[in-house]
């Protein structure tokens, strides 16, 4: 199948036929002639979206592989628009993936990693340095890390025990582990 040809004019059979053909026979042979008139199109909408010709080329391979199942289970009335979104869909469900495969910095996700994993040989100091920092956390902050962390408490639960409301224990908690980090750095620098 070429990429890169003009759209072809639709031959003796309708694109309805050809539809109705691949559901009663399941041909791959026939999907892939109603496909072929419409690949240039697909192409285009690719190209659009992802901005790579080798991505682009490989999208409407993709698209080819769903159109086998979906086209069994969608009704469809012209199937050049209906690919041209499914093609769009497609493209756009391409990219909003690739944003998921974003590396993160693992530092930014584990806080106080020193600190949590220490060494035998600091695991002591390490200790004394987080208690004397929760020691130096002001009320709420302090009593809502503690039941947090250390009792292991849902916040409802830590709502519910100190009376204050679910947005304040999110606030104290936040607020306390980023108050227990700037302590933290403090005392090991």
């Amino acid at each position: 199948m070429n990429l890169f040809i003009k759209p072809q004019k639709p031959g003796k059979s309708t694109d309805e036929e050809l539809l109705s053909d691949y559901r009663a026979s399941g041909n791959l042979t026939v999907l892939g002639s109603l496909y072929e008139r419409y690949m240039p199109l697909v192409y285009g909408v690719c190209l659009k979206y992802l901005k790579d010709e080798e991505l682009a080329k490989d999208a409407v391979m993709g698209i080819f592989e769903e159109l086998v199942d979906k086209v069994k289970k969608h009704e469809i009335n012209q199937f050049r628009n209906w690919v041209y979104v499914l093609g769009r869909n497609y493209c756009l469900m391409q990219l909003r993936s690739g944003k998921k495969m974003e590396l993160v910095n693992l530092d930014e996700v584990m806080e106080f990693t020193p600190f949590l994993h220490p060494d035998d040989n600091n695991r002591e100091e390490a200790l004394k340095a987080l208690e004397n920092c929760i020691a130096g956390l002001n009320g709420g902050q302090k009593q809502s890390i503690d039941l947090f962390y250390l009792k292991e408490k849902c916040y409802k639960e830590i709502a519910d025990i100190t009376g204050y409301t679910l947005n304040e224990v999110k606030s104290y908690i936040q607020n306390g582990k980023r108050n227990l980090k700037i302590c933290l750095e403090r005392n090991s620098a």
